[in-house]
């Protein structure tokens, strides 16, 4: 499993299905259906996500490690 960030290729709006689908090793489209099945149920999904996007870290980029 790698770290959990929002990866800087693969992502739509804030990169966050693509960040969780790496973490648990599924595809990003999975994590997205996922995602939206999931909105159609009582909860705060869309809170969560929001709360992910402006929480997780962007990945870091290979042309900025040394």
């Amino acid at each position: 499993m790698s770290a959990l960030a929002r990866p800087r290729d693969g992502r739509w709006i804030g990169g966050v299905c693509a960040g969780l689908a790496r973490r648990f090793g599924i595809s990003a489209n999975t994590m997205r259906v996922i995602f939206v099945v999931s909105c159609l149920l009582p909860g705060p999904q869309f809170l969560v996500y929001l709360a992910l996007w402006l929480l997780l870290p962007n990945e870091k980029s290979a042309s900025t490690a040394w």
